[in-house]
């Protein structure tokens, strides 16, 4: 497997690991680093880099990152959010990926961007829910804020550096694990008194 690949590989996922926070912000900054020549996308895949792809991208963009400032709303569009992430996690997957045959560049798609950017995404959906439960929403505008910066900071690095972007997606998983681990913790202790 040559170089130019396996950057292609860190690439994709980091690019899913931001789906799973925004949905539409990664595509959008993926759609504009082909427009600008950034990264190179897959021949069948250039209509992304095209203008009318980079409007309604950022359209997209901008609608979702609003209405998860909507109270009770946000929670309504996590249950559409979580399969839209596992769509697009594959689709940025299989853009960005060089040089592979299209076999193992589309199990490479569903299992690594698709699995990252819907685990990703299931748990950030399962933080506002508890967010809800616990704040009455209160805290949900915190939790879209830190979403929406991480979409932004792992997109950039997916494409700028996408090496630092790999070490990312390890840390977050990190971090969730931990989370999980906790939420599992202190809910055996509610059970059990």
């Amino acid at each position: 497997m040559s170089p130019e690949s396996i950057i292609s590989i860190f690439l994709g996922i980091g690019l899913a690991a931001s789906v799973g926070f925004r949905v539409f912000l990664p595509l959008f900054a993926l759609s504009l680093a082909g427009y600008y020549n950034i990264i190179p996308l897959n021949e069948s895949w250039s209509w992304v880099a095209s203008s009318s792809a980079i409007i309604t991208l950022g359209i997209a963009t901008v609608l979702e990152i609003f209405a998860y400032y909507i109270p009770w709303f946000d929670n309504l569009l996590d249950t559409i959010a979580i399969p839209l992430a596992a769509i697009a996690g594959t689709a940025v997957m299989v853009s960005t990926v060089a040089d592979l045959s299209p076999v193992i560049t589309w199990a490479l798609a569903i299992i690594a961007g698709g699995g990252t950017a819907s685990a990703i995404k299931g748990t950030t959906a399962s933080t506002r829910l508890a967010s809800t439960a616990s704040t009455a929403g209160v805290a949900n505008p915190v939790i879209s804020t830190i979403e929406t910066g991480t979409a932004m900071v792992m997109s950039a690095f997916s494409i700028f550096i996408p090496i630092v972007a790999i070490f990312l997606v390890v840390l977050i998983f990190f971090i969730i694990r931990k989370i999980y681990k906790s939420l599992f913790s202190s809910a055996k202790k509610n059970t059990s008194n």
